[in-house]
């Protein structure tokens, strides 16, 4: 699978190690950034993520921050997105098969690297379920106002 995985100064550790893992899985692993602990802004790093997902060059997405809360706003800006931030293999797994989450969103200074490792894993390997779910999925790029 085409995975894009982007997160702030944070969690660039944190970001290093998922992405090697990813790729000894078989997956196809885009590092859109950071590449050091330099202080930056996690909307930049969403952005770029959430545009992998909107282009196609990614089919799934892991956003990391500090806590995971600044970088799922951000990659939820873009309408193709699903960002769902996570903190478990329940919500993960619950991501997808409910939602559709297209990117996962964890905080480095909230999960341990295997409690990461255990939600991208439910993540990937759980399919929506459609169904009464995909009426509301349909609503979520197109609010009612």
């Amino acid at each position: 699978m085409r995975i894009a995985i982007a997160s702030d100064h944070a969690a660039t550790t944190m970001k290093a190690e998922l992405a090697a893992w990813l790729r000894e899985q078989g997956h196809e692993v885009t590092d859109l950034g950071p590449g050091d602990t330099t202080s930056v802004d996690y909307p930049d790093y969403g952005y770029k993520l959430a545009e992998a997902i909107a282009n196609g060059s990614a089919a799934k997405g892991v956003a990391l921050c500090g806590s995971g809360i600044g970088i799922s706003i951000a990659v939820n800006r873009n309408p193709a997105c699903r960002a769902a931030l996570v903190s478990d293999n329940l919500s993960a797994r619950l991501s997808r098969e409910h939602n559709d989450a297209n990117v996962i969103a964890m905080g480095a200074r909230l999960v341990g690297i295997e409690t990461a490792k255990d939600c991208i894993n439910a993540f990937l390997t759980t399919q929506f379920a459609g169904d009464r779910h995909q009426r509301r999925v349909d609503k979520l790029s197109k609010p009612c106002l």
